[in-house]
């Protein structure tokens, strides 16, 4: 084996890692928007359509997370730490299985009208996704670090504002729904869309811890 090739084995291979990372990134956009337009839609067929097409794009998300695994088993020396793109690999899937949960839940439970809170949660789980899609194209060459400690800081303001708009929803439906099985059923769907703005924040940690370690 020639030298040069012994220093190519302990390259980083950035040009494995950081486009499924992006991948990732990028498909979680791809199912908030199946989302905004599932919750938005008053035509049942049509959400039914656009809730198949999120439950095909998590099965992608699930093999781009098992791509970056096993990229991270074959090789010895990564860009960040292992740690890191393990937890990074871990919470970008995580999001993705909160909005299929959403998707799935509003499905399952038959729930036909998609309420304010319900609207409003799917467009910040949108906005969040967008803001950590921004993030990770940032860690290319990590040059950038204010951009990424400032989409970290609006995936925490998201949350932030997801959690009120959850509390208040779970609040009127105490207050005013009679229903004890129609109340179950959208704390259910609430729930599950809040809990994916906590996925996302969950990623921006990952990704602030990078910077970290890398200031």
């Amino acid at each position: 084996m020639s030298l040069n090739s012994i220093f190519q084995y302990f390259v980083p291979k950035d040009k494995n890692f950081f486009p499924l990372f992006e991948q990732s990134s990028s498909n979680l956009i791809v199912m908030a928007e199946a989302l905004n337009k599932a919750v938005n839609t008053k035509n049942l067929d049509e959400r039914l359509e656009f809730f198949k097409e999120i439950e095909k794009l998590e099965h992608v998300g699930d093999e781009i997370t098992h791509q970056i695994f096993l990229e991270l088993s074959k090789n010895f020396i990564t860009p960040f730490d292992r740690e890191d793109i393990h937890q990074l690999a871990t919470a970008l899937d995580e999001v993705a299985d909160y909005i299929h949960g959403s998707a799935n839940r509003m499905l399952l439970y038959k729930v036909e009208e998609a309420t304010e809170p319900i609207q409003k949660l799917a467009e910040l789980i949108l906005q969040a996704c967008t803001d950590l899609d921004k993030a990770v194209r940032e860690l290319r060459n990590l040059k950038n670090i204010r951009a990424i400690a400032d989409s970290c800081i609006r995936i925490n303001s998201i949350e932030n504002q997801a959690d009120y708009v959850f509390d208040r929803a779970v609040g009127d439906l105490f207050t005013y729904e009679k229903d004890a099985v129609k109340l179950i059923k959208y704390k259910e769907v609430l729930s599950a869309l809040e809990t994916a703005t906590d996925m996302c924040e969950d990623a921006a940690n990952v990704l602030e811890s990078i910077l970290v370690k890398h200031a």
